[in-house]
């Protein structure tokens, strides 16, 4: 059964349609590599998922629930309850400056209370481990790379045990020398099975490590497959065009 299911997504900045009909599922322990160019709707559809933007038609069930149907949104109370099985990871990691590594993956789970500060300071510590940044715990964002802020950001997401990671171009924002670290970390998430739907450019990331593709283009989902199928025999021009771009 499909952990979300996406039918006939609508969603317009004034005259301009962003969002044409978009219609996808994504099953448990899914790897789903969101590709197109800029401008495509990529971005706007991954965070319609989290109600950061809101849309005017379609529906968008997570784990059997919905989130919005046929355009039309339940109580706050549900938005919070549905949105909370779900962790976002921005293009630029958002942490906060004024806080140490160790206080920017405690401070969501210490707010919401739902467990003593002795089990998030565990799960902190094994997070941080995780990622390969346990000696930075008591370190401000300032004094890191991008490469680890990213995986701050990353472990920040994890903090509250979500059913689905979305990642919207985690690595556009660094340098190349950096963007393998992120890159691995999400691999290593990719083989303990999280489910995570990754908005990305980096093509060698959707064929390795996704396994489905997902083709955007002009706010429209233009293709999708194995990635196989997709790089090794695509069926539409538009697609073949941006895979001439952008494949070296």
């Amino acid at each position: 059964m499909a952990i979300i299911e996406i039918s006939k997504l609508k969603k317009s900045f004034g005259s301009l349609d962003v969002l044409k009909q978009i219609t996808f599922d994504v099953n448990k322990n899914d790897v789903v590599a969101v590709i197109g160019p800029s401008g495509s709707g990529k971005s706007t559809m991954l965070r319609s998922l989290v109600h950061l933007e809101t849309i005017e038609g379609g529906s968008i069930s997570v784990d059997g629930d919905y989130l919005v149907k046929d355009g039309v949104y339940p109580k706050q109370q549900d938005i919070k309850q549905i949105t909370s099985k779900m962790g976002m990871v921005f293009q630029h990691f958002n942490l906060f400056p004024h806080l140490t590594v160790k206080e920017n993956l405690e401070v969501a789970p210490r707010l919401l209370k739902r467990e003593s500060l002795a089990v998030i300071s565990k799960r902190s510590d094994e997070l941080l481990e995780k990622i390969g940044l346990a000696n930075f715990s008591n370190t401000h964002p300032a004094k890191l790379s991008g490469g680890q802020k990213q995986r701050v950001a990353i472990a920040r997401a994890l903090m509250l045990n979500p059913e689905i990671l979305l990642f919207d171009e985690p690595t556009s924002a660094l340098d190349p020398e950096l963007t393998g670290e992120v890159l691995q970390v999400m691999k290593d998430l990719a083989e303990e099975h999280m489910t995570m739907i990754v908005v990305t450019h980096e093509m060698g990331f959707a064929k390795e490590v996704a396994n489905r593709v997902v083709f955007m283009d002009n706010g429209e989902i233009v293709e999708s497959g194995s990635p196989t199928e997709f790089f090794e025999n695509p069926q539409f021009d538009r697609t073949k065009a941006f895979l001439r771009r952008n494949l070296k």
